[in-house]
């Protein structure tokens, strides 16, 4: 099959066990006894570096590993990976021209389709590694990989232009690679006319109008749907429920534990970015109060700055929470880079000081008896209010969680003494349905509550406050 068929593969077998392999996995058998396998998936070779003016924030064979992984989830197979240690990167290739001879001869080998570099490369050097790896296969870099998953993924209308926007960005300063026949003249055509005759525009200028042109256009359809999600919000912000967020690394289950607390049914996968867009379920807490759980998209190391950008809006929702949920997958070996990276863009989006919880997922990939509170680093867990550990897919701790939820929101809660009129009794139904109710009596005047409501519900009852 070419590299970049997009139909199915269909062999005639007599039965299963006499199917290629080496066509894809079978994934189904029609009535005729013909076996429907995947689409062969494209092969890659991942390309990373050590720089020792900039380390990052995670080691170079780590960094490769989850380079791998967004690899798998956009579809592709790694079959080899290459690695240098520099003292800086080489301006014209990145790597070194002895790597890219080793590179060149690797992908080779591998009958590899694409190149994927650790780094966002410049447009120089992507001009130059495409050149040496000849027009058969594709460089990328990890940028790239990221926006094309992000492509993928997106599902709302406003995450599908988030990305498109941040896909053209991406691209514009990198047009030049895109054409290599600069000659090409527009001229009397389609942006000439009086007093643009002659030489005319070149190809490449066109185009970069043109997406200059789909940039504004973007960014003015987003900004409509931000407004349209602002006074959303306004009308949100009158619901005195308490509002908690999941934030987290990427894959690191907060999707799974939105479901186990709300049973919201919502899409995860074992898949890096398996969900983009914010997604706010209700729950009830221990003690029957109401409250609201947003997921939001998991972060990564590298994040591009063009997807920060663009999805900055989607990710201050952050902004509104009482308590933040920070979900680590405990098994994983780079544990406090990943926190690190995390609490990073935290700061960047102002929501570093927002009251933490830190959840230890995934305590059912440790070993037998391996303490999940032992593998924290020293100081990780100082800035938390609580530290719980849970397995979102197999429901274990998530009650121990509710509790603690429920008092560190009661904690937060405004202590309120009210007279309510028996003709408010829409505010009582309110105290009941989202408030900590300590004592309650009846008057000829009204209602008497004493307890603890959200702040938004104790500015609406300030009126009916008595000593």
């Amino acid at each position: 099959m070419p590299p970049n068929a997009h139909n199915n593969t269909i062999i005639r077998v007599d039965d299963f066990s006499q199917a290629d392999d080496s066509q894809g996995d079978i994934i189904a058998r029609d009535e005729q006894g013909m076996v429907v396998t995947e689409v062969l998936r494209e092969r890659a070779v991942i390309v990373g570096a050590e720089i020792q003016s900039d380390p990052g924030v995670l080691p170079l064979d780590d960094s490769l590993n989850e380079l791998a992984l967004l690899a798998h989830t956009a579809g592709l197979d790694v079959t080899a990976r290459i690695t240098q240690r520099l003292r800086a990167p080489n301006p014209a290739s990145f790597i070194g021209s002895g790597k890219v001879q080793e590179l060149v001869a690797t992908a080779k080998a591998c009958q590899a389709q694409v190149v994927i570099f650790d780094i966002e490369l410049s447009p120089r050097q992507l001009r130059v590694l495409e050149t040496a790896l000849g027009q058969n296969t594709k460089v990328i870099d990890r940028t790239a990989l990221i926006l094309d998953i992000f492509a993928k993924h997106a599902r709302t209308r406003e995450g599908i232009v988030q990305v498109e926007l941040a896909q053209y960005e991406y691209r514009l300063p990198r047009l030049t690679r895109a054409w290599t026949h600069l000659a090409r003249q527009a001229g009397g055509q389609a942006g000439g006319g009086v007093g643009l005759r002659g030489p005319g525009e070149t190809q490449l200028e066109m185009d970069r109008r043109q997406i200059t042109r789909r940039i504004a256009k973007l960014n003015a359809d987003l900004q409509g749907i931000r407004n349209h999600r602002l006074r959303n919000s306004a009308r949100q912000s009158r619901d005195p429920a308490p509002r908690l967020g999941l934030v987290g690394y990427t894959n690191a289950g907060k999707s799974s534990l939105l479901n186990q607390i709300t049973r919201a049914g919502t899409y995860a996968d074992d898949l890096l970015f398996a969900t983009l867009d914010p997604i706010t379920r209700k729950f009830i807490l221990a003690n029957g109060q109401q409250a609201l759980l947003t997921d939001t998209v998991g972060f990564i190391q590298k994040l591009p700055t063009a997807l920060v950008a663009a999805f900055r809006a989607t990710l201050e929702v952050v902004n509104d929470a009482q308590i933040l949920l920070h979900v680590v997958d405990i098994s994983q070996a780079n544990l406090e880079e990943h926190i690190t990276v995390v609490e990073e863009v935290l700061d960047n989006l102002g929501a570093g000081q927002t009251p933490m919880i830190l959840i230890l997922n995934k305590i059912d990939l440790l070993p037998a008896g391996c303490e999940p509170l032992s593998r924290i680093p020293a100081g990780c867990s100082e800035p938390y209010l609580a530290v719980v550990s849970i397995s979102a897919t197999h429901g274990i701790g998530i009650q121990e969680l509710i509790q603690i939820l429920t008092q560190a929101l009661t904690a937060q809660m405004d202590r309120v003494a009210v007279l309510v009129p028996y003709n408010r009794g829409d505010l009582v139904s309110l105290i009941h349905q989202y408030g900590y109710i300590e004592r309650e009596s009846y008057s000829e005047e009204g209602t008497c509550i004493h307890g603890r409501v959200p702040h938004q519900l104790a500015v609406q009852l300030a009126t009916f406050s008595v000593n």
